[in-house]
């Protein structure tokens, strides 16, 4: 079998690929690279939140693969959006990493260490929210740019601090750059943070069937989880929303999720579990709870003000 895979040409996704591309050709597989440019990358001026729009790292790699120019799509999954594409199936989802946001910084290796009015530099709502949650005195200014080029600008004295996932920068071997982790009761990562979504052309039995040798069950549902959530409040990858799912005990799935206002001045929280066999259900119950306490309130709020 000969696989082409498609991948955004950043150094985290072409990393992210060619482990996926290894673990194939472990399993007798041959591989081959072909890196795409997204509208994201594109455009690194332009905040995230700002375009207004999910799918900006993924959609013309699922062109290509609807175009038969690839065979297999590699995405972080944290970008892809959970209202499914015609013709793509989410065929399998490897072992997660290390899912935690991290501090870097050249100064105070904590958050509560910064000076008040310290510029921290963040492109996601979701953590600017939880972090004005926890430090009302900071700025949390905008930043763009992979992780090497968001490095930069933090060592080139424009923020005091920036906020990354900790996944990307042990891939990328730059794990030395952590100061900080923050533990979920601080700050909840994004909805698929540290996993990988890999997708394929619907109907395509004899590659899924290849993927299975590589999807990871437990990190699957929890995924399955908190994406349920996410599509029940209708929030979408840019909301200010935030969640993880894990198995704690063997066949039950705990998430915990979040949902503030973009200033962080509200928060909700709830936590709940199920069996790992109901993944589903688990996420959408989650949300309706969150939903009864006016979680749409503070994400229609955050859209507005962004």
């Amino acid at each position: 079998m000969h696989v082409r895979i498609g991948t955004r040409r950043s150094p985290l996704a072409r990393w992210q690929a060619s482990w996926v591309a290894n673990e194939l050709r472990n399993h007798d597989v041959e591989v081959e690279l072909v890196p795409l440019t997204t509208e994201g990358d594109r455009n690194r001026q332009t905040t995230v939140d700002a375009f207004g729009s999910v799918g900006l790292f993924t959609r013309e790699i699922q062109k290509a693969l609807l175009e038969d120019r690839v065979d297999l799509a590699v995405h972080s999954l944290k970008d892809l959006p959970t209202v499914p594409t015609e013709g793509i199936t989410l065929a399998a989802i490897p072992p997660r990493g290390p899912c935690e946001d991290v501090l870097v910084t050249n100064g105070p290796p904590s958050l509560e260490d910064l000076p008040s009015s310290s510029r921290i530099g963040t492109g996601s709502i979701r953590r600017q929210s939880q972090l004005l949650h926890l430090r009302k005195d900071i700025r949390v200014e905008p930043i763009r740019g992979n992780v090497e080029t968001r490095l930069k600008k933090l060592d080139a004295g424009e923020y005091e601090a920036i906020i990354l996932a900790r996944a990307g920068l042990l891939r990328l071997g730059l794990e030395e750059r952590i100061q900080h982790v923050f533990t979920p009761t601080e700050m909840l990562p994004a909805v698929g943070q540290a996993a990988l979504g890999i997708e394929i052309r619907t109907g395509d039995a004899e590659l899924h069937v290849c993927l299975q040798q590589i999807n990871h069950d437990p990190t699957h549902q929890a995924v399955v989880a908190e994406r349920s959530l996410l599509s029940r409040l209708r929030g979408g990858c840019l909301a200010p929303i935030g969640a993880w799912a894990r198995e704690v005990e063997s066949g039950e799935l705990q998430l915990d999720a979040v949902v503030l206002n973009s200033s962080g001045s509200q928060r909700l929280f709830h936590s709940s579990k199920k069996p790992l066999t109901e993944p589903e259900t688990l996420g959408v119950e989650a949300a309706d709870h969150l939903l009864s306490r006016g979680a749409d309130t503070l994400i229609a709020t955050s859209r507005d003000e962004q």
